[in-house]
């Protein structure tokens, strides 16, 4: 669920807080902390770094944990999560809806699982591990087994009735869920709809049959995309014979778009989306020690193509200066078409239909943009060297580098989705090794060939 401080606000926060921790004023800092939304206490425990988290947590309510916990990321609730007994376990998921103690057991071992699985009643306990079964990346794993579900032969008046002796409904609740005798779905009941309708109908006669439910096994990416093309706050989750399990509310779909956004920008730099901000230096070294070393391979995969044009180089000093230009070029190029192929595969609108169309649409992008910066470059080259062969060379080489990176861009995330690589992680160090291979070989190529 997001989270409810403004960001303009944050750093007063917790300058507030470091002032009065300072001043030892532990017991306002804990009342602050213990009087604020689950979610703020979540976001301040977020951008604090280490020393100050771990006192902040110290004083949050042993009765907040289990709240405040769902709403951290992954990373920072792993942290939280390897440092408690089973007993604390079972005591911060006690009161906490399906959805998020399942959230909170897939981070723990097996063992621990099974200990706070027992710990529950029946009932929880069933519905707790029906959500388990699910992958968390899914319709199944989103969901929450909290539906209420009414039966199509009720009047109107006895769902009131029904409702009226819950203690209290579940958090965002616009419509009921319609189901027979086997508990198979059959349609929505919205809730104003029920309201404003006479109270001697038959749920039959106002409900929406025509809704279609989710299946359980729904990737989550295609249930935020369903969620926003239909606006939806709620939605039904169903098994593969149409039997009703629960229900996916808006504020979990919000969650699965943060991520996705969260995963795009962190991925592109080998990133994990769940990295955290203060994380320390050992543990954040490692993570980013293997990109870099990945990074260094390809590095050197260039470095072997400038090596091979040695002699040129050494015969036409320029050209060393000018070959950035070529790679660069070919870099942002290709770079920008991989950014909208990614991000229009996030949003399920890219295709075998409509691939070669965007194939078509990059190259000549990449010729038109070619043709007018090696026109530009070539002359700027050309007065500055005052040789107009490196002028020639530079523009043909920047045109061939600038169509490589628009076909790399627009093909390399197709490809890597059907081997089942995310583009997003490994699409950038790819297309940036391309495009400098390629950059390289054509300007210290034809540089070659003209001053041979």
């Amino acid at each position: 669920m997001a989270n409810s401080i403004p960001n303009e606000h944050v750093q007063d926060q917790l300058t507030e807080v470091s002032a009065l921790l300072e001043s030892g004023t532990f017991i306002k800092v804990r009342r602050m902390l213990n009087g604020l939304p689950a979610a703020d206490v979540a976001h301040l425990l977020e951008a604090s770094p280490p020393k100050l988290r771990e006192v902040l947590w110290n004083l949050v309510d042993a009765d907040n944990e289990g709240e405040v916990l769902q709403f951290l990321h992954e990373d920072i609730q792993a942290d939280f999560l390897s440092r408690m007994d089973s007993e604390k376990l079972i005591a911060i998921t006690e009161g906490l809806e399906t959805d998020d103690i399942a959230d909170i057991l897939q981070n723990l071992p097996d063992t621990v699982i099974r200990e706070v699985l027992q710990s529950m009643d029946a009932q929880d306990r069933q519905r707790v591990e029906q959500v388990l079964t699910w992958d968390e990346d899914s319709a199944g794993g989103l969901m929450n087994t909290d539906a209420i579900t009414v039966r199509p032969t009720s009047t109107l008046d006895v769902v009131l009735r029904y409702l009226r002796r819950h203690e209290e409904l579940p958090e965002i609740v616009d419509k009921l869920f319609v189901v027979n005798r086997d508990d198979e779905f059959l349609g929505v009941l919205p809730i104003h709809r029920l309201l404003a309708s006479d109270p001697d109908m038959t749920v039959r006669e106002i409900m929406q049959s025509e809704v279609e439910p989710i299946p359980a096994s729904m990737p989550a990416s295609e249930v935020a995309r369903l969620f926003e093309r239909h606006d939806w706050v709620s939605a039904p989750v169903v098994s593969s014979r149409g039997k009703l399990l629960g229900r996916i509310t808006i504020d979990d779909v919000v969650d699965v778009i943060r991520e996705g956004a969260d995963h795009s920008l962190m991925s592109l730099h080998g990133l994990d989306e769940d990295e955290d901000t203060f994380a320390t230096v050992m543990r954040t070294t490692p993570r980013r020690a293997i990109w870099l070393g990945i990074n260094l391979l390809t590095a050197f995969l260039a470095s072997a193509v400038i090596n091979i044009f040695e002699e040129t180089i050494e015969q036409v000093v320029a050209l060393a200066v000018l070959m950035p230009i070529v790679a660069s070029m070919g870099g942002v190029a290709g770079s920008q078409t991989l950014t909208v192929m990614i991000r229009g595969m996030a949003l399920g609108q890219i295709g075998r239909n409509n691939a070669n169309w965007l194939l078509n649409r990059e190259l000549m992008v990449g010729a038109l943009n070619g043709a007018f910066w090696a026109l530009i470059v070539a002359s700027a080259a050309s007065l500055w060297f005052s040789d107009i062969r490196i002028g020639l060379i530079l523009a043909a080489a920047l045109v061939i580098n600038l169509l490589a990176a628009a076909a790399t861009g627009t093909l390399l995330p197709i490809l890597l989705k059907s081997l089942r690589i995310d583009p997003a992680l490994s699409g950038s160090v790819i297309l940036t090794t391309i495009t400098d291979v390629v950059g390289f070989m054509a300007f210290l190529g034809l540089a070659t060939w003209v001053y041979a």
